[in-house]
């Protein structure tokens, strides 16, 4: 089994469609909206747009991971003192969050409704119950993107 599947919750890549439907709102965020290419999920995500820029049109890959460590063990989830020694799941990636899932609505036909803030910048992702069974309530994770 890859290290890296032992701590991946959800993984796709997104087309991004449209940036900023509503206006943008903030300065140095952009939200995104995006559907996933393998498992159709649709995605809506802010990101800081000062140190992260996507364009609409591009492909990202999204990674939704329990931890940064490539063994499986648990993050404590309160800090982050990277050891430059050894590798984490972040090196993979251009962009990194953590946040916590603060709801989780269940609608017909399968289908899960999953909102998570990482410090204010916020996430919905909707998509069947299948795919997003490994995210549950009040749990805490992080975001990988990388430009495809």
């Amino acid at each position: 089994m890859d290290s890296s599947a032992k701590v991946t919750l959800f993984e796709d890549i997104f087309e991004v469609g449209n940036l900023n439907p509503d206006g943008k709102k903030f300065e140095k965020v952009n939200r995104l909206v995006a559907i996933g290419t393998t498992f159709e999920c649709d995605l809506l995500l802010d990101i800081n747009c000062e140190i992260y820029n996507i364009r609409e049109g591009e492909k990202v890959t999204l990674v939704l991971a329990s931890t940064l460590h490539l063994d499986g063990s648990p993050a404590d989830h309160f800090s982050f003192q990277p050891n430059s020694s050894e590798p984490t799941l972040a090196d993979n990636y251009e962009y990194v969050m953590h946040g916590r899932v603060f709801d989780m609505t269940y609608k017909k036909d399968n289908v899960v409704v999953i909102a998570a803030s990482f410090g204010g910048l916020l996430m919905r992702l909707t998509g069947d119950q299948r795919h997003l069974a490994n995210i549950l309530p009040d749990m805490r994770l992080y975001l990988l993107l990388k430009k495809d």
